[in-house]
């Protein structure tokens, strides 16, 4: 039986004219729709060359062709490869030469710059912009609507999505349609997702949460969901009343929270409230639960593994923990060196193994082996324990991977380009806690001898060369970072150090000194 992600969501849909996707300006798209354009939209991507296991690229705005297009990749056979709309054309570069895609999807304001990468590696190049339009609709209107979904195994690749590495190199992990498919209809039947629900969709769709979670739940359960091009919390709590259902990042919630529309009344029709991608704060969970009478069910996961564990849909919410171990995930606690399982209470490195975990990473095969115990249990870098009742609770990171608005950030590639700018002698970039985005991206700096270089300055010279979401929201100047006997700057000082800078402007002012 072809094990095609696409096969298996196309046989789970029960009444094909039922509405799969509205829009805020009013369009609806069936699941009769749905499946026509990514028919189209696949012949398109045969007809530009694209095989089965070829990688298919795409930075373009969030629309609903946009979803469609991941859904046609996969139907031809291909490996959707998403990339955050906010990498530059030098960040680009390294995903492109990477993964050697046979085809780039790009914002036609990008086409030029995409163009030159492309052409590097063979690759064709259209376009598709925040409206839906460009060069590849352009081409599917013209194409058929027949095609024979292409058939892969289980272990096949259905995509690849890039997590930064503390050595600067993104790592391409790579995912097969067994694991998404599986991790979908677990979190279905464990958040009681049915065709009867609507989603609010307001997450971007070039990461796990909003493109694996929210899009292949709402899909393989035969629901709705009403497409937002972004956050927006005047018109999520508009759509409240038509809706059951949102699924959103910390940030979501506290500026939700800052709204006068949100009461319980606002809410009364809603059934499930999901947090996940960053820590959210225990303060948030109460507020929420007071003010609406809903508990936010926060789940945990990574792009390498999608979803590892969930609250309870029924019973204790925990705040501040991540829930419980999914049905077929196996998860556990160990010592980051030896691996030895440690005990109810005790910290140590998260690993996990199931159905959801990645098969490796693209083209780094001792990179792999490395992050993998003997027994198949992958080690997560996430630091936390278990406590008696088997919750979950995420107490650090190894690796200081920073969570910042959902996104994942790792360090070493700020520091890098900070290191770079004239009048800097060294930098460490740290997370420190922020309400708004769960980790605020602080760098601390020393300053070469004599030089001048301020924060606006630094703030200047990585504009345009990072990602907006990587840049940090303070710059700090020291005489000297701490060091360990061995040398190694203490991440973990720095932290405590500045842990309170963004509780409150005077006291950012003054720690900025």
């Amino acid at each position: 039986m072809n094990a095609n992600l696409f096969d298996r969501l196309e046989r789970s849909i029960a009444a094909p004219p039922k509405t799969a996707i509205a829009t805020s300006a009013g369009e609806t798209i069936s699941y009769a729709d749905l499946i026509a354009l990514s028919g189209r939209l696949a012949n398109v991507l045969v007809a530009r060359g694209v095989k089965p296991g070829d990688r298919v690229a795409v930075q373009v705005e969030k629309s609903v062709p946009a979803l469609v297009l991941y859904l046609a990749t996969v139907r031809a056979g291909a490996v959707y490869l998403p990339l955050n709309t906010a990498y530059t054309l030098a960040e680009l570069e390294y995903f492109i030469s990477d993964a050697e895609p046979s085809l780039v999807v790009c914002d036609p304001g990008k086409w030029e710059g995409v163009q030159q990468l492309a052409a590097k590696v063979g690759a064709a190049v259209e376009t598709l912009d925040a409206q839906g339009l460009g060069s590849l609709i352009k081409a599917a209107d013209d194409a058929a609507e027949a095609f024979t979904t292409v058939q892969r195994a289980g272990d096949d690749l259905a995509a690849i999505l890039y997590t930064s590495g503390t050595t600067g190199r993104s790592k391409g992990a790579m995912l097969t349609h067994d694991n998404l498919v599986s991790n979908a209809q677990t979190l279905i039947k464990f958040w009681r997702f049915t065709a009867d629900d609507v989603l609010i969709h307001a997450l971007p769709i070039y990461h796990t949460h909003g493109l694996f979670v929210a899009s292949n739940v709402i899909l393989f359960s035969g629901a709705s969901m009403i497409f937002l091009p972004k956050f927006d919390a005047d018109e999520i709590l508009r759509l409240m009343p038509r809706a059951t259902a949102l699924m959103g990042v910390p940030t979501f919630y506290v500026r939700l929270l800052q709204h006068p529309g949100l009461t319980k009344d606002a809410t009364s029709g809603m059934r499930l409230f999901v947090s996940g991608s960053a820590p959210l704060l225990a303060e948030t969970h109460r507020e929420w639960s007071a003010r609406t009478g809903h508990a936010i069910l926060e789940r945990y996961g990574m792009t390498e593994t999608n979803m590892n564990t969930s609250n309870p849909y029924d019973g204790d919410r925990v705040p501040g923990a991540v829930g419980l171990p999914l049905p077929g995930v196996s998860l556990r606690v160990a010592d980051p060196e030896t691996g030895r399982v440690r005990g109810t209470g005790e910290i140590g490195v998260i690993e996990v193994k199931g159905p959801n975990v990645f098969k490796g990473y693209w083209r780094m095969p001792e990179k792999t082996a490395s992050e993998f115990r003997p027994d198949g249990f992958f080690i997560t870098g996430d630091l936390g324990k278990i406590d008696e009742r088997g919750y979950v609770h995420i107490v650090g990171r190894g690796k200081d991977l920073i969570i910042t608005g959902g996104f994942n950030v790792y360090p070493k590639e700020i520091e890098d380009e900070i290191d770079a700018i004239p009048g800097v002698f060294e930098s460490a970039v740290i997370g420190v806690p922020h309400k708004d985005l769960g980790e605020g991206i602080t760098a601390v700096v020393v300053r070469s001898k004599e030089a001048r270089v301020d924060e606006a300055a630094i703030l200047t010279a990585l504009d345009g060369r990072l990602a907006r979401f990587k840049l940090p929201k303070r710059v700090i100047f020291v005489d000297e970072l701490p060091r360990n006997t061995m040398g190694k700057v203490q991440k973990n000082v720095l932290r405590q150090q500045f842990v309170d800078l963004y509780v409150s402007p005077t006291q950012a002012s003054q720690s900025a000194r």
